[in-house]
């Protein structure tokens, strides 16, 4: 499973790294959006698998951010 970025924005951080356990509804990363910092929540539960972007990339809305397996 993959949790993607609801809008675009510079990615601030991740909360999560690879091998991690996460849970339905954890922080897994942060985006920056018009000087607002975004909290991104997992959709479902897994183990962190790979980080899809770079800290400090822009990303698009609907890219992917975290891959769950």
């Amino acid at each position: 499973m993959e949790i993607l970025s609801p809008m675009a924005g510079m990615l601030l951080r991740y909360s999560v790294a690879v091998g991690d356990a996460v849970a339905d509804g954890q922080e897994v990363a942060v985006l920056e959006s018009m000087k607002m910092e975004v909290p991104v929540a997992a959709s479902g539960q897994g183990t962190v698998g790979e980080l899809k972007a770079e800290v400090g990339a822009f990303v698009q809305e609907g890219e992917p951010l975290v891959s769950l397996r």
